[in-house]
């Protein structure tokens, strides 16, 4: 086990929530001196942080722990008949992995997905620095999944490959092609390849119970929520 002990960490100031507008949220990072070492990373997901971009946060508020890690133990899961529809709506979908990279396709999606699905979000408008500092980072483990129907690329799924599971970083996709429910997809399609790769679980980034945009989490069931530093399940 690596000597967790020794690593620093900052926390920021307190900042607007993006989630919960009535709240200020403050955020922990890994010193960005600490080389991105998988094995780091691995213990640090059971401790409820996640990537972005280079570097590894979780949520350290003191006055609210509505973000609550979540993940899907890929062993138990059991898909419900609405998602059996949606794999089986998507069966003509070809997925790839390419090391992650800046095209001007995958930025054009990207950009048609935050227009159309965020608009409202912190990440609206979309910009080329951002998409790279965000998502394009050449690391060992990460990895672009391609969803592509006859050649016509519809999603990426940005997800690092670790010891312990997959990490669904985040996932955009084509918003003209609602009736395939891509984003539903996309993690049906991560589960499946976290279980063919004989990993534990998919981790989902984070729960939060009174945000409308994160309710799709817990329709996957099993899953595991991390309340006081301990992982218990949802079934």
């Amino acid at each position: 086990m690596t000597e967790l002990a020794r690593l620093k960490f900052y926390a920021t100031q307190p900042h607007p929530c993006s989630y919960l507008p009535e709240e200020q949220a403050t955020t922990l990072f890994l010193d960005p001196s600490q080389p991105m070492d998988v094995d780091v990373y691995a213990e640090l997901s059971e401790m409820g942080f996640r990537r972005s971009g280079d570097h590894l946060y979780r949520p350290h508020c003191q006055r609210c722990s509505a973000c609550v890690p979540a993940r899907i133990p890929v062993s138990q899961f059991k898909p419900n008949r609405q998602q059996r529809r949606i794999f089986k709506r998507n069966l003509d979908i070809q997925v790839s992995t390419v090391r992650p990279a800046f095209t001007e396709e995958y930025y054009s999606l990207y950009v048609r997905y935050i227009e159309q699905r965020h608009a409202d979000g912190d990440m609206y408008p979309p910009n080329r620095e951002q998409f790279s500092t965000f998502l394009v980072r050449d690391l060992p483990f990460s990895r672009f999944y391609e969803f592509r129907q006859h050649g016509r690329l519809l999603a990426i799924a940005v997800t690092d490959v670790l010891p312990n599971g997959l990490s669904a970083v985040y996932t955009f996709y084509e918003p003209s092609e609602e009736r395939r429910s891509l984003g539903r997809f996309a993690i049906l399609w991560q589960i499946k390849e976290s279980a063919r790769l004989g990993l534990h679980a998919l981790y989902l980034g984070y729960w939060i119970k009174n945000c409308r945009k994160m309710n799709y989490k817990t329709q996957y069931r099993p899953i595991e929520l991390l309340v006081n530093q301990r992982w218990i399940t949802l079934t």
